[in-house]
């Protein structure tokens, strides 16, 4: 046994006599070379209720398998242990592979089965985070037979874990009959049009799946179609993300499906269209199905081809549109004209909008000022994020002014004043929309509130 750490106490080391047999049901799994070896390994592998702590357990189960023993694994269940012994319930087991404050060790496929054996028959655990490992499609299958098995589980984050097409098929089979799970995250992980066509078939059967993260999983025209096909009927989904789609042609023909499903859907809360090549025509399609749409709340068209003629759309829809609260218009080029037009929406007409970030759009002082004015006199307005714009003295000048009488909040925007010489300058933090998507802080809290507003502001439900 390769191990760095001695058994917690009072682990029992389990052994056999010479020529005996194991119990049946707690044999490990063969080596998986194959998904479909997995899948039939873990079928195998029905086991008994765990008897003690998780780390006791875990350890027993490495013994029992030949695994090396993770330190980092056995730390994180030792401080879930300590979570259950002081009567707290709903937990998440987290075994981030990019965590920066200890020292971690990536897990494969076979440390996720052990785990999937550990989490089978726990009530206290209800959440199980084991994003940037090293899982692949074996992992994913017994990531479906977890699915399939525990009744509790009701977050499951499964980002940038090397799952492709395979993998996403058969997590998507088991959650055809998952009646618990409310939020999936299969991020970054290159499902392609095959898997993401499963998940879309998917969401016509299950209706207990409040948000789905497929974001950069390289998804086809197909698939995005699918899910905009799906959403027409689909009343449970709240949240969807299909960020990055891979598309080709300069039709925009996902776009007009996405908008003629805002027109009908009358459930999604929250939609991430980033990186979806959106132009003019696009958003004024959108903006014709916002006319029609009374549940979205937040909009992410962020890195986009919007330019100021999208905006005259944006800002008409938000003179009658009584529900959007967060707009993502990052990376795109509104310019000045385009902030023009919103901030004068926004000062006169629009009281409901409560967050909206231009950064990187190419806005020079005469836009930032009129957007900070809108600040000032709409008090609903309370978020703006403006860095990676072109500032002049005015501007620096404007939001410095906003934050010292107490109009912006220093935590609602990704700007800071300060003064050399007289002069006042703005120098960037860390506050955003979304800033902890794909990376956790070195220090503090990694969902703080004002680097994740746009979750804070528009929560759909617990993980979401």
């Amino acid at each position: 046994i390769t191990t760095t750490s001695p058994p917690p106490a009072g682990a029992k080391t389990m052994q056999h006599r010479k020529g005996s047999r194991p119990e049946s049901g707690s044999s490990p799994p063969a080596p998986a070379t194959t998904p479909t070896q997995a899948w039939a390994a873990a079928d195998r592998s029905e086991v008994a209720e765990p008897v003690g702590s998780l780390q006791e357990y875990y350890y027993e189960l490495c013994m029992e398998k030949s695994q090396e023993i993770k330190p980092f694994i056995l730390h994180i269940l030792q401080e879930v242990d300590e979570e259950i012994g002081k009567g707290l319930e709903g937990i998440t087991l987290n075994i981030a592979g990019n965590s920066r404050l200890m020292m971690v060790e990536r897990v494969t496929s076979e440390d996720f089965w052990i785990l999937c054996r550990i989490l089978k028959n726990n009530p206290c655990i209800n959440g199980l985070d084991v994003r940037y490992n090293f899982i692949s499609d074996v992992g994913a299958y017994y990531a479906a037979k977890l699915l399939q098995k525990r009744h509790n589980l009701i977050y499951l984050n499964l980002m940038f874990n090397d799952i492709g097409p395979e993998g996403g098929e058969v997590i998507a089979k088991a959650l055809h009959k998952n009646t618990t799970l409310k939020y999936l995250r299969m991020t970054g992980n290159k499902i392609e049009n095959k898997g993401g066509m499963c998940f879309a078939a998917m969401l016509q059967i299950n209706s207990s799946l409040e948000k789905l993260d497929l974001g950069d999983c390289d998804l086809g025209m197909q698939s995005v179609i699918a899910f905009a096909t799906v959403l027409t009927q689909n009343q449970t989904i709240k949240g969807l993300n299909i960020n990055r789609p891979i598309l080709y042609g300069e039709q925009e023909e996902s776009t007009v499906h996405l908008a003629h499903m805002l027109k009908e859907n009358q459930s999604l809360v929250e939609l991430h269209l980033c990186k979806h090549d959106i132009k003019n025509s696009g958003m004024k399609h959108l903006c014709d199905a916002l006319y029609l749409n009374r549940c979205l709340r937040y909009l992410d068209i962020s890195c986009n081809k919007i330019t100021q003629d999208g905006m005259v759309c944006l800002a008409d829809v938000l003179k009658s549109n009584t529900t959007l609260e967060v707009i993502d218009l990052s990376f795109n080029r509104i310019e000045n004209a385009g902030a023009n037009y919103l901030s004068d929406t926004l000062a006169t007409h629009n009281r409901t909008l409560k967050a909206l970030s231009v950064v990187s759009n190419n806005i020079e002082g005469e836009g930032l000022v009129a957007l900070s004015q809108s600040v000032k006199r709409n008090p609903t307005f309370s978020n703006i994020y403006i860095w990676g714009n072109k500032f002049d003295e005015a501007t620096c000048v404007a939001y410095s002014d906003l934050i010292h009488l107490g109009h912006l909040k220093p935590d609602n925007t990704d700007v800071e004043p300060f003064v050399v010489d007289g002069h006042v300058y703005l120098a960037e933090v860390s506050n955003g929309l979304k800033k902890h998507y794909y990376w956790t802080p070195g220090y503090g809290e990694a969902c703080s509130q004002s680097s994740n507003a746009g979750f804070t502001l528009v929560p759909i439900s617990q993980h979401l």
